[in-house]
């Protein structure tokens, strides 16, 4: 399964000193992803994904816990430096399944 969004990035309110920074992913594909990976048992609920933003892929994971009921994507400091952008910036993000 393969999600593409537009998002702005946004700091962890819990850890704001330590600019954890996340994208939520839409609430409907995040339900499609629930629904897909039922059974699927991972550390906090989170689920392996390969994610690019811009040029930049990695391996990572999602997690719940974003406003009404989305997943969240952390955007390590790496791919932030290397696409220049930081929170409040929108960016162009896909996510791909790797559990399903």
């Amino acid at each position: 399964m393969r999600v593409e969004f537009e998002a702005k990035l946004w700091i962890w309110d819990a850890r704001p000193g330590e600019n954890w920074t996340f994208v939520s992913l839409p609430v409907e594909e995040s339900d499609l992803i629930r629904d897909a990976t039922e059974g699927v048992r991972r550390g906090f609920g989170s689920l392996r994904v390969r994610a690019t933003v811009g040029g930049s892929t990695w391996t990572t994971s999602i997690f719940p816990g974003g406003g009404e009921g989305a997943y969240i994507l952390p955007i390590k400091r790496q791919i932030r430096t290397a696409e220049s952008i930081e929170a409040g910036d929108p960016a162009a993000v896909t996510v791909e399944l790797l559990d399903v």
